[in-house]
């Protein structure tokens, strides 16, 4: 007989605005589940974030069904799993853990919800040329779901050298060599002109870390500008986008699309994405855009 009840959770550093919660539980009650969903903040806990793998093994023990894990942790938390799903080795970190009979499953759906919000939102965008501003963790993940949707090229813009090479460097060992190169941002002058589009994977435009990632008169109309910042879903990046004429896709989607993954990974039920992306737009919309 299928599970009724389900106990959750997400480990992270400055959790505690999360919308994951609210948008698990509010799918789940709209199944007839009864679903907790905890968070698990490392800093209110007062534990370093190496401290991941006693959270992960303690809620295991407890009886929790999987956990997200979230910065600083998702390569952490790897050294501490049974066994990794394809995507989350290739990535070389863990956003979902799954325990399935006593053995803890690492899983990354950030991957597969940037891959489907993009899929989504910007269907006909052109891809030859991309350029990805952010190598941090969001942004592995977005720049391995923008090479699988099948772009050309990727250029990785990252105000720090060496984690932009290290990630256009494992792109190239997964996807072939030539498909990534690292730059650094005073050459978006020029990769902007040449692009099809630009992945924002940086926390600027956050309601804490509000602004523009970059001089606005680098856009044009020929650009499509796709936003991984969901706090406000509408960021300064994209509301001068879109007054320029550029398509645009905002981060709401792979906040959703994430969530109804490691959702049917917990449960092994289908969640309604629809009514999900309105729950985001509904929680989100309550948070202030920057000024």
């Amino acid at each position: 007989m299928a599970k009724d009840s389900y106990l959750v959770g997400l480990i992270g550093s400055g959790i505690g605005p999360s919308l994951s919660p609210a948008l698990h539980e509010r799918e789940a009650g709209r199944q007839g589940l009864r679903y907790l969903y905890r968070l698990i903040d490392i800093d209110t806990l007062g534990v370093p974030p190496r401290a991941v793998g006693d959270l992960v093994r303690a809620a295991r023990d407890l009886g929790f069904d999987g956990l997200n894990i979230t910065h600083p942790c998702k390569q952490l938390v790897i050294e501490h799993l049974d066994a990794l799903d394809p995507q989350a080795e290739a990535l070389g970190a863990v956003n979902t853990v799954v325990f399935e009979d006593g053995r803890a499953v690492g899983h990354n759906t950030d991957v597969t919800g940037f891959a489907a919000s993009f899929a989504r939102g910007l269907p006909d965008a052109p891809l030859e040329r991309v350029v990805q501003l952010g190598a941090g963790g969001a942004g592995a993940a977005v720049a391995h779901a923008t090479l699988t949707l099948g772009a050309g090229h990727l250029t990785v813009v990252d105000a720090l050298p060496d984690r932009a090479a290290d990630l256009a460097a494992a792109l190239n060992r997964r996807f072939g060599a030539g498909r990534a190169a690292a730059t650094t941002p005073d050459t978006l002058p020029k990769l902007l002109v040449e692009a099809d589009g630009i992945v924002h994977a940086t926390p600027t435009g956050m309601a804490a870390h509000p602004g523009l990632p970059f001089p606005a008169e680098l856009l044009h109309a020929g650009l499509w500008v796709a936003e991984v910042v969901y706090r406000p879903l509408e960021t300064e990046l994209l509301s001068t986008a879109r007054a320029l004429g550029c398509a645009t896709l905002d981060g709401g989607g792979m906040a959703v699309f994430q969530a109804a993954d490691a959702f049917r990974l917990f449960t092994g039920r289908e969640p309604d994405s629809a009514r999900m992306l309105a729950d985001i737009a509904d929680l989100a919309g309550a948070v202030p855009a920057p000024k």
